[in-house]
């Protein structure tokens, strides 16, 4: 029987040989991808009922707003590294159409807090989810393979900071 330690090297020494790019990621750039695959698991199941969505995202975001617990600000800086990877010198940057962002997306909500023409507490919150959520599809769905999830580092850093944020607040062991 393989040890648990062995299976975990051997699955790394897979991936290290065949995943393109992946022996050229930096170790912080495979650890922050890994922690966001067990925090967006734990945020899908303890958030958001074990489905995550992008009407539903919308919906959980109204609720908190409704509720009086949205926090917007809390999410400033992420909110700020968004911004500026996102639209820069009054236009939006070649970052932004990697996104995907699908019609249920609600590009233009998300378009018009990046560019800071919305300022909306719950449609600030609900456009870093929504960011959240499309590096989540990007990631499971293959995307950000095409470049060999290099420069991703700051994505996941954010988004992971984002997802604990959320779980302290929002999920079932949030006090």
């Amino acid at each position: 029987m393989i040890s648990d330690e062995r299976e975990y090297n051997m699955s790394m020494q897979w991936l290290l040989a065949r995943a393109p790019g992946f022996q050229a990621l930096p170790e912080p750039d495979r650890a922050a991808i890994f922690n966001f695959t067990f925090l967006w698991s734990l945020f899908e199941a303890q958030v958001m009922n074990n489905f995550a969505r992008a009407d539903l995202i919308c919906a959980k975001a109204d609720q908190w707003r409704d509720t009086g617990t949205l926090d917007a600000d809390q999410y400033n800086a992420e909110l700020a590294y968004f911004r500026a990877r996102y639209f820069a010198n009054g236009a939006f940057t070649h970052h932004f159409d990697h996104l995907h962002l699908r019609p249920a997306d609600q590009p233009d909500l998300v378009r018009s807090v990046l560019d800071g023409s919305n300022n909306d507490p719950r449609n600030r919150l609900l456009t870093i989810l929504l960011i959240v959520w499309r590096f989540r599809n990007n990631l499971f769905h293959g995307e950000k393979w095409a470049y060999h999830l290099q420069d991703q580092l700051s994505n996941f850093t954010h988004a992971n900071a984002i997802l604990m944020r959320l779980l302290e607040r929002h999920g079932q062991l949030a006090a």
